[in-house]
């Protein structure tokens, strides 16, 4: 089967395939709201009482990051039989995280009224995964992880050793220490290439880490199957 025959008949399941994936995503995405209202409440909590509101924030977002974003991607190629239903629900998150911002109430634990980060985070997670599912869905999995764990470690070593939200290089060493031996056993040397990008790219400030992140690691592990 050529290329584009592949994307067609991956992008076109049958139905009843969708309505399954439907069902199977209720769980996780119960999980996901516990997250985002109990879970990382509790992580700013204790980050708050220690660091300051802050890093209570800082530490929020990265457990949603982590909790949420990065062990639903690990789920992914285990639970759905297509990229449908993964993409609307990553798309869906984007939009519930935007409406606080356009309504000016945020969720004050870990959103910031500076910067739509997580949104830009659920998109790319969503356009990950979607891209991906023609190849081979793992290939997904590995650009989210370096988002998810690789970053929420970053923000953790620096929002304990910064006490503030800082493109530090303890947490660059942090976030390839994670992914570096992740990517190798995946795939080889060329996970460790694109773990060493990712954590220049994170550092980097220009581009939102949210976007270039998983976007740039996707397509670089895209390349040998195109």
């Amino acid at each position: 089967m050529s290329i584009p025959q592949q994307v067609a008949t991956v992008y076109t399941p049958p139905l009843e395939l969708v309505l399954r994936d439907f069902m199977r995503a209720i769980p996780l995405a119960l999980w996901v709201f516990f997250v985002i209202h109990i879970l990382s409440r509790w992580s700013y909590s204790y980050a708050a009482r220690r660091w300051g509101h802050g890093v209570g924030v800082y530490f929020a977002r990265k457990i949603i990051h982590m909790a949420a974003g990065g062990f639903v991607a690990l789920l992914v190629p285990w639970v759905f039989q297509e990229p449908i239903i993964p993409f609307i629900l990553g798309v869906a998150l984007a939009v519930y995280v935007y409406i606080p911002h356009k309504r000016g109430k945020l969720y004050w634990w870990f959103q910031d009224p500076e910067n739509i980060s997580e949104v830009y985070y659920c998109l790319t997670w969503a356009t990950a995964v979607l891209i991906a599912w023609p190849f081979n869905p793992l290939i997904a999995v590995y650009p989210l992880f370096l988002m998810s764990f690789g970053d929420g470690v970053t923000g953790i070593i620096r929002g304990i050793r910064q006490k503030r939200r800082v493109k530090s290089w303890d947490g660059s060493i942090g976030f390839f220490t994670v992914s570096a031996p992740v990517g190798y056993a995946l795939f080889g040397w060329l996970g460790i290439l694109t773990a060493a990008i990712a954590t220049l790219l994170e550092k980097w400030s220009a581009v939102d880490d949210n976007i270039s992140v998983p976007l740039v690691s996707l397509a670089i592990l895209l390349l040998p199957h195109i």
